[in-house]
């Protein structure tokens, strides 16, 4: 039997999520493993896996702001905005100067609204845009408002074209940015603002939430890799709400802790008994303190 945890993957690039996850169950030998954030297969860094019992918590990881660590080529637009896709258009960028470029970045930070790319995985009538897209059909999605806290240049490299007539300008760039932003989106508005069209070389996650890629497994050890204890976890997401043995044993069978709400700090907070294990993930009721989520007793160690 698998012990619930949490396990830090850094994906490398030509697989998918998906990939990722199958890999892992049959490394773990469960099939009950998750992840919190899909990440493209030409994008590399950090995949965030629930096993067993751990699954649970990755809806509250999902939705953690993140840092992506990226290459911008100016001068080119793809039918993806990255990579993966078709050549549409290439222009020449040897005026886009540095100044220009960050002059076109300030409007894309702080609290935006983005259209995700088209070939995005959210879903139109049921169906995921980037299929939609893929069978020709014309795909509209509505924009939404995302934030990005920071779109640092780290540097620049102008570089010709195979004919040599035109000039590209790529850009290395680190965003942090909320969860639902699309750095693929960033890439063509950037592009889009400086005339010149632009797309996404490479894309990498180094962080999520409290999470960084650093010390993550490689795709090789995902049977020996060290699990994060759920307690653990929890903790550095939401933070830790200590319940006595008896508070524990209530939340565990529904109950509600009477007139406890003035000890928890924030919304949602992890409930850790004095064994330190997580009894689960708690929240104000008025007064009072109720599970919004609980761990079985035998997976929270």
């Amino acid at each position: 039997m698998v012990a619930p945890g949490v396990l830090l993957v850094d994906k490398p690039g030509g697989m998918t999520s998906h990939d990722v996850v199958a890999r892992a169950r049959k490394a773990l030998g469960t099939r009950r493993i998750g992840h919190a954030g899909t990440l493209d297969p030409m994008a590399t860094g950090l995949l965030i896996l629930g096993v067993e019992a751990a699954t649970r918590l990755l809806t509250y990881i999902v939705g953690l702001d993140k840092t992506y660590e990226a290459t911008i080529r100016l001068g080119a637009t793809t039918d993806t905005d990255d990579a993966d896709g078709d050549i549409e258009t290439v222009t020449d960028a040897a005026g886009v100067t540095s100044a220009a470029v960050m002059s076109a970045i300030s409007p894309l930070k702080g609290e935006i609204s983005q259209v995700p790319s088209r070939v995005s995985a959210i879903k139109v009538a049921g169906r995921r845009a980037y299929d939609l897209a893929r069978a020709g059909e014309d795909v509209q999605l509505a924009a939404r408002t995302v934030t990005v806290s920071r779109f640092d240049v780290l540097g620049e490299r102008r570089t010709p074209t195979e004919a040599g007539t035109v000039q590209l300008l790529d850009l290395d760039v680190v965003v942090d940015c909320s969860s639902g932003t699309y750095v693929r989106a960033l890439a063509r508005d950037l592009g889009a603002a400086l005339g010149v069209g632009g797309h996404l070389t490479s894309l990498r996650r180094t962080r999520i939430g409290p999470f960084g890629v650093d010390g993550a497994a490689s795709i090789d050890d995902l049977g020996t890799a060290p699990l994060r204890r759920p307690a653990e976890v929890a903790t550095a997401v939401l933070g830790a709400f200590p319940v006595s043995a008896e508070e524990a044993r209530d939340l565990r069978h529904g109950k509600r802790l009477i007139g406890a709400a003035g000890r928890l700090q924030t919304g949602g907070t992890a409930a850790i008994d004095p064994a330190g294990a997580l009894v689960g993930v708690v929240e104000r009721r008025g007064d009072d303190v109720k599970s919004a989520m609980n761990l079985p007793e035998e997976a929270t160690r």
